[in-house]
């Protein structure tokens, strides 16, 4: 996945050019150092090769700075899983936040129907996340989220193709923030990205790591 390179021109040339150049500076000024070395560290973090991160659009009414990644865990042209994390920043602390930033994530992946139907994979799934935060030595506050399993079954014209079941994990939590106000979101994405390939039933990125439960049986990757 490629990365965003900036603003689109419509083509105009000359002075829109030099507005959108204006309007971008002003933009960079107006963004307080604490975020703007968040976002920094999210673009610099370095990554397991079977995940594919982007940049996407963030949302604008949840705080006052966003930004946001989408990703996908790959197995040659096809997805084993994907999610979508945004990092909100708002100067002036958020009451139920306990804090000046914000990580909310989704996590998808398919799974087998009989998998879907364990009574405890909600509770599980939810520890995948806690345990790769606290894996990664990082201290979080106000967790929060919810753990969907779905399930699809095909009838009449559609009866050929199999039953298919996919988890859903969507969760948010409050950084520690560290030198300078700005919290450590390398090591957040990285704990993300942990949770991404365990969700997709990828090994862990440690050899030997006995910590680490994936799912016993996984639907077949599905095609991008």
């Amino acid at each position: 996945m490629a990365a965003a390179q900036g603003r689109l021109s419509d083509g105009a040339g000359g002075m829109d050019e030099a507005k959108d150049t204006e309007n971008d500076r002003r933009e960079a000024d107006s963004v307080p150092p604490p975020f703007r070395a968040a976002v920094d560290a999210l673009k610099a973090a370095r990554l397991r090769p079977q995940i594919e991160v982007e940049p996407t659009p963030p949302p604008r009414r949840l705080a006052p700075h966003s930004y946001a990644l989408e990703a996908a865990v790959v197995d040659g042209d096809q997805d084993l899983a994907d999610g979508r994390l945004v990092l909100l920043h708002d100067p002036a602390g958020h009451e139920a936040w306990r804090g000046t930033f914000r990580l909310v994530t989704l996590v998808r992946a398919e799974l087998e129907p009989e998998m879907a139907a364990d009574p405890l994979l909600p509770e599980v799934c939810w520890s995948w996340l806690t345990g790769a935060l606290q894996a990664r030595g990082l201290t979080y506050g106000e967790p929060s989220g919810t753990v969907t399993r779905a399930s699809s079954h095909y009838f009449g014209g559609l009866s050929a193709r199999p039953a298919a079941s996919q988890i859903e994990i969507r969760a948010s939590w409050t950084p520690r923030e560290g030198l300078g106000g700005a919290p450590d979101t390398a090591a957040h994405l990285a704990a993300w990205c942990d949770l991404l390939a365990q969700i997709a039933g990828l090994p862990p990125a440690v050899p030997g790591d006995a910590s680490v439960v994936t799912l016993p049986q996984r639907r077949g990757p599905q095609s991008r």
